[in-house]
């Protein structure tokens, strides 16, 4: 079977490494923080002291990293993985990064004779787990057709949104939605609970009109029991709306809407609720109502 790297064993790493794992596929893990390897240690999974050291001698390298900063150390550091790719060997990266970032990673991979995918995820940790993803590729045919069966491990559905970049383009696009839905749905609730309705009642509204997203449908129970563990955070939320906004800059996009949720998660990462599930922006309307959702 394929060999396989893996780097970056955080909520949605670990368990897409896990997957690959219980498939019978052999995976070498690197994460920063090295007790972050020790779970997937005890699926059998080896471990690697640096970036380069999980890249060597493998098939394919699947990168799950929170930021650009911190991938750009990964790709380009003195132990990075750019020296270990070698002809043939295929780079997914399923980290949320900027489109012009990727595009400079995907050169750089090239040049070494390697294929590199953008393929960011949507779906938050239980997604992760089961296996159910959504990837969104930018990259070669070929490349993604090669590797159909790692996809297939990790997640339910593949999108070929065109060349590299286009899969990172296309997820800053799909979580400014998340975000602005998640905004929407906070004002609903707070609407609704002031004026005297049942925040259970509404959301069963939500749910059942016009008005019904998924986000409701995963974070309404969470808001109303006041459940905020994380599944994706808000501070990981904030970064790609910031990303989102320098996107829709660079292309002259006017993006109010985009501009407010970005605005309200700054004020719920600045109010200490970063680790939070994203669904926690709801308490900074909280505090202008004074009182919880689900009171």
């Amino acid at each position: 079977m394929k060999r396989i790297g893996f780097i970056g064993l955080g909520t949605m790493g670990a368990p897409m490494a896990s997957n690959l794992l219980r498939a019978g596929f052999p995976v070498t893990v690197y994460n920063r923080t090295a007790a972050k390897c020790e779970p997937l240690a005890s699926e059998g999974a080896a471990t690697a002291s640096t970036p380069r050291a999980a890249a060597e001698g493998q098939d394919t390298l699947i990168t799950m990293i929170s930021n650009d900063v911190s991938i750009r150390e990964v790709f380009y550091g003195e132990d990075g993985v750019l020296a270990a790719l070698r002809p043939g060997m295929i780079v997914i990266d399923s980290s949320t990064i900027s489109p012009g970032l990727v595009k400079e990673i995907a050169a750089a991979v090239e040049e070494k004779g390697a294929c590199f995918l953008d393929a960011p995820v949507t779906g938050s940790k239980p997604a992760a787990v089961e296996g159910t993803l959504v990837f969104m590729v930018g990259g070669s045919a070929d490349a993604i057709e090669q590797s159909r069966d790692l996809f297939d491990t990790m997640g339910r559905l593949l999108l070929h949104m065109g060349d590299n970049g286009s899969g990172a383009a296309a997820k800053l696009a799909h979580n400014a939605m998340v975000g602005i839905h998640n905004v929407a749905l906070a004002e609903g609730f707070s609407i609704a609970v002031q004026s005297g309705v049942p925040a259970d009642k509404f959301l069963e509204l939500v749910k059942n009109g016009s008005a019904g997203s998924k986000q409701a449908e995963l974070k309404g129970r969470k808001i109303i029991d006041g459940d905020f563990s994380n599944q994706f955070s808000l501070g990981l939320m904030l970064k790609d709306l910031k990303l989102a906004s320098a996107l829709s800059d660079a292309g002259g996009v006017p993006t109010p809407a985009l501009e407010l949720a970005k605005s309200l998660f700054q004020a719920g990462y600045n109010g200490g609720f970063g680790e939070d599930d994203l669904s926690s922006v709801v308490k900074v309307y909280e505090a202008w109502l004074g009182r919880r959702i689900g009171e």
